[in-house]
């Protein structure tokens, strides 16, 4: 299964990326082909797990069941330092442009990415 390196990272607490051997590219989301220049020889690696905040919104309705004793809850788009992009969960109050590190949290059997600010 194409997305199970990320997933298995998570649930051993490491974000995991795709780099391309080519050009060097880095995405997050398991895809079969580089993003940029479309060949096939990617390679997963594990991040740091340090981070940029480039989007921030905080979830008041929960979208389903699962997720409504969460709400209110932040979500964000952050920048990993190795420079792929991804969305997380976060801790309260956290801002665009601040420094976060991912964290980890067990949520109705399944790991989900919550980052936390550096300090």
């Amino acid at each position: 299964m194409l997305a199970a390196p990320f997933n298995d990272g998570l649930r051993v607490g490491v974000v995991r990326y795709q780099r391309c051997a080519a050009c060097g590219h880095a995405q997050t989301l398991a895809r079969h082909a580089c993003q940029r220049c479309g060949r096939e020889d990617l390679r997963w690696h594990d991040a740091a797990g340090t981070a940029t905040v480039r989007a921030a919104t905080v979830v008041a309705r929960a979208p389903s069941d699962d997720f409504r004793p969460l709400a209110p809850y932040t979500l964000v788009i952050v920048e990993l330092d190795e420079g792929p992009r991804l969305m997380g969960h976060a801790a309260p109050g956290v801002q665009i442009g601040q420094g976060v590190r991912a964290g980890f949290f067990e949520h109705q059997g399944r790991t989900l990415l919550r980052f936390t600010p550096i300090d």
